[in-house]
């Protein structure tokens, strides 16, 4: 199944242990969200998010907490790709900010479903190595692989 993903390359490395320990401060910080279901928390996920999927990396509090655990705990560097890291930070982003105006306009129960599923995934990352961000870019791709090649065959 491995080999029918279409990840993003873009052959820069980062540490893949660091990735995943920011995805466990996002799985931390989104069970947080579930108990007490606050906007700042959906907002801080949201701009800390934006901050890791738009380059900014460097002003995300989330991978500044990650460097100093791995120096704390003197984890090894495993490089990996970041370009599929940074398409799954893309999706929190979005994930987040629907938390966020959801929240901010009180449709609760929606947002606790997006939380859940944003658990889901920073679990699955944080845990498992899973990143989901190749599963939902080689969707994506072949999505609009097929519409591109539809819009051809019809002149568009």
């Amino acid at each position: 199944m491995a080999n029918n993903l279409e990840c993003p390359v873009d052959f820069i490395t980062v540490n893949e242990n660091k990735v995943r320990l920011t995805a466990l401060n996002v799985l931390l910080l989104a069970i947080v969200y579930l108990w007490l279901t606050h906007w700042s928390i959906a907002a801080f996920l949201t701009i800390d998010f934006f901050c890791r999927a738009f380059n900014l990396g460097k002003y995300s509090l989330l991978n500044f907490i990650s460097d100093k655990e791995v120096q704390l705990f003197a984890i090894k560097v495993k490089p990996i790709d970041q370009a599929p890291k940074r398409f799954a930070a893309k999706i929190g982003f979005i994930f987040s900010l629907a938390i966020l105006a959801l929240t901010v306009f009180n449709y609760t129960n929606t947002a606790t479903l997006l939380a859940v599923v944003l658990s889901m995934f920073a679990f699955l990352e944080s845990f498992a190595g899973f990143c989901a961000g190749c599963y939902v870019y080689t969707f994506y791709s072949k999505l609009f692989a097929t519409k591109n090649a539809a819009q051809k065959m019809n002149g568009i």
